[in-house]
This record gives C-alpha cells, structure tokens and sequence, in this order.
C-alpha cells in the first residue's frame, strides 16, 4: 500500500500542488491503481502473441502528390518567373 508521504513525494516530482483534502483520495486512488497492478502481474499471458496493432493494415499511406487547382494554375502560369511547371520564383527574404 502506498503511504500519505509517498504520495506527496509524487506530487513535488510532478510538480503538482495536492491539498490535505486530496491527499487521502489520491493516496486511496494510487493505492488502488498499485493493487490492481498486482493482479495484472499474476496473469499468465505466456501463451499471448505480442502484438502492436490488430487491424491488419499494413501501409495506409499514399504517396505525396502535388494536385494544382485551376486557381493555381493560373497563377503559375500569368507569373513571369517560373522555375518548372508547377513552381513560381520569389525573391530572396534574408
């Protein structure tokens, strides 16, 4: 079981300024996360696969491409200082 003085030794590490009042709800509260912890540690889990996702996709990116609207379209091409098709020359900021 977790003490009254740990938990306030948790709260100057994290930084977080608990009042008497909460002190013993939170001493409860972590006092219950810890036991329930312990119960988890006495579950055989040998015979579970690890795995680190269950939906089975694999690769649900899709490769970068530039898609111009017809806006812009007409931008790059009314500009008088084009670099390629599909870039515009501005002048040097810095």
């Amino acid at each position: 079981m977790i003490t009254k003085k740990e938990v306030e030794h948790i709260s100057k590490l994290a930084k977080i300024d608990i009042s008497s009042k909460d002190l013993d709800m939170f001493t409860k509260q972590l006092g219950d996360i810890l036991e329930f912890f312990k119960k988890l540690e006495k579950a055989k889990t040998g015979h579970v696969q690890e795995t680190s996702q269950v939906t089975g996709l694999e690769n649900v990116s899709r490769p970068d491409e530039i898609e111009m609207s017809d806006i812009e379209e007409e931008l790059v091409e009314c500009t008088p200082h084009k670099i390629e098709k599909k870039s515009i020359k501005i002048p040097k900021i810095m």
